[in-house]
């Protein structure tokens, strides 16, 4: 009997199942879109509270730009050498308030000469009044004593000898200088021309001279006057007739006077358009402040030379700044002159700046060059100036603002700015 022997089955190992997780560490899915859900939520919270803007109100205008004010070049209307600058950048000036001065050593003797031959006119004119009062009380006693001509024939001659006499002194002093005049003129001309003395030196004993030369001239008319006087007195002891001829010639001497007195006059007009004309020039040396403002830059400084022109500050008034901005061409149809607007400085941004309309450009022009994106910058505006009424010291030149116009409307509507 056959035993039939049967293998035992080879059993295979069952795979080690993995510890289960604790209940705790298990994810929930279902939060995960709730956090979704949730950080959406906040995002457009924060949009909206902090980024999104509501559109302006159909009131308002809406412009951005820059804080820019006019400024004024001071400078002198001569050229000269400074001498003093009394202000600095940032200082406050008033109108009419001395910035600068320049030397005025040039004008100040000119304005002496000027002076001087305005003493000498009028010196001439008194002296030619004068003369015309002692002539015209000769002429009386002439008309009055025809008479007595022959009484007074002798004193006649007496006076008209020492006038003769005093007249041929008079000559041979001028004489005298005259001479010393020609030779101080040839020697200094000569020198000036050697360069030993200098050449005002030397045109100044030129000048000196041919005063001499005319003062002896006139002196020698003088005698010759003198000299007819006295022939006249001489004559009037043959005949008391004559006594009217010399009448005569006091006349004709009162408009020779009276000639003087206009020519005298004529040099006094003249001298004191030259006074005044080297006091204004004087004047002008004395750079003043236009009007009140501040110091901007200061261009000179003292010692320098400069012509007429030159800055030597830039002066600004601070008071009269204002916000030079662009207004899209499609809305400048809504904005005027005077209409009320609103300016925010950027380092105050919650307070507004009242300000008005000053300027509207008369054509429109494209975005300025400093706008760096191609689509702005084919955009067509139109410049608008914001004349500011307050922030006087706060807003200055240079600082980047934003403005609002309101273009229609009494009263600005309550709105959220960015």
């Amino acid at each position: 009997m056959i035993e039939t022997v049967t293998k035992p089955e080879q059993t295979k190992p069952e795979p080690k199942s993995e510890p289960a997780a604790p209940p705790e560490t298990r994810p929930k899915v279902w939060l995960r879109p709730a956090i979704l859900v949730i950080s959406l939520v906040a995002a457009f919270a924060v949009w909206r509270l902090y980024f999104h803007t509501p559109p302006l109100p159909d009131s308002i205008v809406a412009l951005s730009g820059r804080i820019e004010g006019d400024d004024s070049a001071v400078s002198p209307k001569t050229a000269g050498r400074i001498v003093q600058i009394t202000v600095r950048e940032g200082d406050q000036v008033k109108a009419d308030q001395i910035i600068a001065s320049l030397d005025d050593e040039q004008v100040r003797a000119r304005e002496q000469q000027a002076r001087a031959a305005l003493i000498a006119a009028e010196a001439k004119m008194k002296s030619a009044q004068a003369q015309i009062a002692v002539l015209e009380e000769q002429l009386r006693q002439y008309q009055m004593q025809t008479g007595q001509a022959r009484v007074d024939a002798n004193g006649r001659v007496r006076q008209a000898e020492a006038d003769l006499a005093a007249a041929q002194a008079d000559l041979k002093q001028q004489e005298a200088s005259y001479a010393l005049a020609e030779f101080d003129r040839e020697a200094y001309t000569k020198l000036a021309e050697t360069g030993a003395v200098s050449e005002r030196q030397g045109k100044q004993s030129v000048t000196t001279a041919e005063q001499q030369a005319a003062a002896v001239a006139a002196n020698r008319r003088r005698v010759e006057s003198a000299q007819g006087a006295l022939e006249t007195a001489r004559a009037n002891l043959a005949t008391a007739g004559i006594r009217e001829s010399q009448a005569a010639a006091v006349e004709r001497q009162i408009l020779q006077q009276r000639a003087e007195i206009a020519s005298a006059k004529a040099d006094t007009q003249q001298a004191q358009f030259s006074l005044q004309e080297a006091e204004a020039n004087r004047s002008d040396l004395i750079i003043r402040a236009p009007f009140d403002g501040t110091v901007i830059t200061r261009a000179a400084e003292p010692g320098e030379v400069v012509t007429a022109g030159t800055a030597i500050i830039t002066l600004l008034d601070l008071s009269k700044v204002y916000l030079r901005g662009y207004v899209p061409e499609g809305q400048i149809g809504k904005v005027a002159l005077n209409q009320q607007a609103r300016v925010y400085l950027d380092s105050n941004p919650s307070e507004p700046i009242p300000a008005y309309v000053l300027r509207i450009d008369p054509q429109a022009t494209f975005t300025p060059e400093n706008t760096y994106f191609r689509d702005d910058r084919v955009k067509e505006v139109v410049g608008v100036k914001l004349q500011l009424k307050g922030g006087i010291g706060y807003a200055k030149p240079g600082m980047p603002a934003d403005g609002e116009i309101l273009v229609s409307g009494d009263t600005w509507p309550v709105h959220k700015r960015k």
